[in-house]
């Protein structure tokens, strides 16, 4: 008999590519990793993993169990999330992963709604940039994340993950108040090429699709200077340091400080925020009205609202 608890183990190293990042992941020693790997080899009779210096492969038997973890894991899920609701789960709290516009986007206003409709259900917050909130949830650190799609992102079709699409929203440019292209009412964004931009750090997904935007546009951005926080984006685009592309939600709201925000006219990047769960926990009495409030919400959002003046 495979015992469900090394499955959890098999997916985590599959997931994070060493035995040392899946046990600081899942709060253990390498040591009782390696343990548990090595006695699921022995259940199944099969080698799992190939140990190198550069981190741990699966085999093609390992690829096979693997596939058969996803459905078991997720299924374990949906008999939690039964028995959850057996119990009425009329009262408990909910770990939210979400990066920091999100939360002002949907999530402050789901808890809101929650204490309305279900005061039963707590939300406990963690901020988490839009690559970090996923991994928070497959490691079981999290319940649930609002999270974009960027570059490497698990796809719709994840055996781990089930996904609500929330809202999507253009980035806009901006630019100093006296910059030539500030007049216009639409920004093209080739007409920026030969200017120096300012924005996120690599690893961030908004570093990607601005990136890809410019492509679109038929050049590469001159990245001097760079910052994950976009208030500081937009002070030094105000300060004529240079030009920015910016989530437009992230600029409700904010001092522009002698810089303006245009629309982009043409193929413009898109940032596409969904809710995550681990696959059968999306029924979980506790965890599908906090899904449901952040639809709700994310419903009355609009993609077409004019950007900030």
């Amino acid at each position: 008999m495979i015992d469900p608890r090394r499955l959890r183990i098999l997916r985590a190293v599959a997931d994070h590519r060493t035995v040392t990042a899946a046990a600081s992941a899942l709060y253990l020693t390498p040591s009782a990793v390696s343990q548990q790997l090595n006695a699921l080899e022995q259940e199944t009779g099969h080698t799992l993993l190939i140990r190198g210096g550069k981190g741990a492969a699966l085999t093609a038997a390992g690829e096979i169990l693997l596939g058969h973890t996803h459905a078991v894991l997720a299924q374990l899920e949906r008999a939690e999330a039964e028995l959850a609701a057996y119990a009425q789960g009329a009262a408990g709290e909910v770990t939210v992963a979400a990066f920091a516009t999100g939360i002002a986007e949907v999530v402050a206003p789901a808890i809101v709604r929650l204490a309305g409709e279900r005061p039963g259900i707590g939300v406990r917050v963690r901020d988490a940039e839009g690559d970090e909130s996923l991994p928070l949830v497959l490691d079981g650190e999290a319940d649930l994340a609002v999270a974009v799609e960027y570059r490497g992102a698990p796809g719709a079709d994840d055996r781990r993950l089930s996904r609500v699409p929330l809202y999507a929203e253009p980035f806009d440019a901006v630019l100093r108040a006296d910059h030539p292209l500030a007049a216009a009412e639409r920004v093209e964004l080739a007409r920026l090429a030969g200017s120096d931009w300012i924005g996120p750090y690599p690893g961030n997904p908004c570093h990607d699709m601005v990136l890809l935007a410019c492509e679109l546009a038929g050049f590469q951005p001159r990245l001097v200077h760079q910052s994950d926080d976009f208030r500081a984006v937009v002070a030094l685009a105000g300060a004529g340091a240079g030009v920015a592309l910016v989530p437009r939600s992230a600029l409700r709201g904010m001092e522009l400080n002698g810089a303006v925000v245009r629309s982009v006219s043409g193929p413009a990047a898109t940032r596409r925020v969904f809710a995550a769960v681990r696959r059968g926990a999306e029924e979980h009495p506790l965890i599908r009205p906090v899904l449901d409030a952040l639809a709700a919400t994310a419903s009355g959002l609009s993609a077409d609202t004019a950007p900030t003046a």
